[in-house]
């Protein structure tokens, strides 16, 4: 301790922050993302990035777009510019319950709600939920967004395996077992059941009644997040989790894959009792959604084949797939393994063992190479031997090339691991083998 009767530590931070000591308790999980942190570089030109999951938008008719706005703003501008409401432009909900259709939700737009991105939906289920200490099941590994919205909120995330049919149903009544054991309250399970990000794999149907009687069972609210549900390569519709079950299932949605991510619109399906808090909750973070962006999306499914743009978008995708995994094939040192989606963004990589990726992330910047480290989708520590290498950005071309630059750098530090031994840094950084039938 020192003078001031503060650790050195703290002292130390609190003179390069002099509010340190003002945060709230839950400021202390707030840290930049694994992606977050890889922007700078990964959008320099010569760096092939395997990284971010920006979906790629040359395919949208951007000209006929260009002027569907204009009309808006010349027919509507008094509406679209001005303040709405929390809870969404009516015809827009109107229209997301008949996307919704297609995986068999019948929703009625009354409890649907409409958010700044699926994101700002997450924020709210978790706030009128989750009080400091509950455990939130999740996906190991799950989306990054997600653990920093759980974190920030002081939630106990406890991962549960997938393997290569998604979330495994006996890992999940395992875990809440431990739970109920420790005398701990599981409030909600947060899934991607779609195409999941970052591991790529999808919940097999055959699992997913059975998910639902589980935690139906246990009193667990389940979050079914389904950014990718339409994006499937083979044309394929899985039928979402809310499908089966109305009253237990909050489906959150975006436009951000499937139209445009810089528009900011997605949206939370409800059972209604929770319709009238995320109501409530949305108008204390943000009053309301931009009208005008609302306007937008409403406007392009009413006048486009959104239905043929999405088909347009599987085609991309799945040539972009295609580069990346026939890439990893030609290229990667033997003791790599990876899923092979079969629709979204990211394939989940495993490499062998004594392997850090996030220690080796920097030599694979120098080769001009990005992808994310494994641990980012974690919240124990966890995926040191993993990576994930997200394919829907860059065109065919430059992801082969990607995936000859990032072979080249693992098969140096294997090298060099076979040589001297793993690093002091690779052996603190956690456990080697999270969750191994991801791999």
């Amino acid at each position: 301790m020192t003078s001031t009767g503060q650790p050195p530590e703290r002292q130390g931070a609190r003179s390069l922050d002099p509010h340190l000591r003002r945060y709230a308790a839950r400021a202390e999980g707030m840290t930049a993302s694994e992606v977050r942190a890889l922007f700078a570089v990964a959008s320099r030109p010569e760096v092939v990035s395997l990284a971010g999951g920006m979906p790629n938008l040359a395919a949208l008719p951007l000209d006929s777009l260009s002027d569907q706005i204009a009309s808006i703003i010349a027919d509507e501008g008094l509406t679209a510019l001005q303040y709405g409401s929390a809870h969404g432009v009516p015809v827009l909900r109107e229209q997301i319950c008949e996307v919704m259709a297609l995986e068999g939700v019948h929703g009625h737009p009354d409890d649907l709600v409409v958010t700044v991105g699926s994101q700002m939906a997450l924020d709210l289920v978790t706030r009128i939920f989750c009080d400091p200490g509950d455990i939130i099941l999740a996906e190991g590994p799950s989306y990054v967004g997600a653990l920093g919205t759980f974190a920030s909120y002081q939630a106990d995330v406890r991962h549960v395996a997938m393997d290569d049919h998604g979330l495994v149903p006996e890992a999940l009544r395992a875990a809440l077992a431990a739970a109920e054991r420790a005398g701990r309250r599981v409030k909600m399970l947060y899934t991607i059941p779609n195409f999941n990000n970052p591991a790529g794999v999808t919940l097999a149907v055959s699992r997913r009644a059975e998910v639902i009687e589980i935690c139906a069972r246990h009193d667990v609210l389940i979050i079914e997040d389904n950014p990718y549900g339409l994006l499937g390569f083979d044309g394929q519709i899985y039928p979402a989790l809310r499908s089966m079950d109305a009253d237990n299932v909050i489906y959150l949605g975006s436009f951000s894959k499937t139209f445009a991510s810089g528009l900011r619109v997605g949206w939370a399906l409800a059972p209604h009792a929770v319709r009238e808090k995320l109501v409530l909750a949305a108008e204390s973070a943000a009053l309301c959604a931009p009208t005008l962006n609302q306007m937008v999306v409403s406007r392009y499914l009413a006048t486009h084949d959104w239905k043929g743009q999405i088909k347009s978008f599987q085609t991309m995708y799945r040539e972009r797939r295609d580069a990346l995994l026939t890439g990893l094939d030609q290229h990667m040192p033997a003791g790599c393994t990876w899923t092979k989606p079969d629709g979204g963004f990211f394939v989940w990589m495993t490499v062998p063992e004594g392997v850090d990726t996030k220690a080796m992330q920097p030599r694979a910047v120098t080769a001009r190479v990005a992808y994310v480290p494994g641990t980012g989708f974690y919240a124990d520590g966890f995926g040191s031997r993993q990576m994930r290498l997200s394919f829907c950005y860059p065109p065919p071309e430059r992801i082969s090339e990607g995936v000859r630059r990032l072979a080249g750098v693992l098969a140096q530090e294997i090298d060099l691991l076979n040589t001297f031994g793993p690093t002091t840094s690779r052996s603190l950084s956690g456990p080697q083998t999270p969750t191994p039938d991801t791999a």
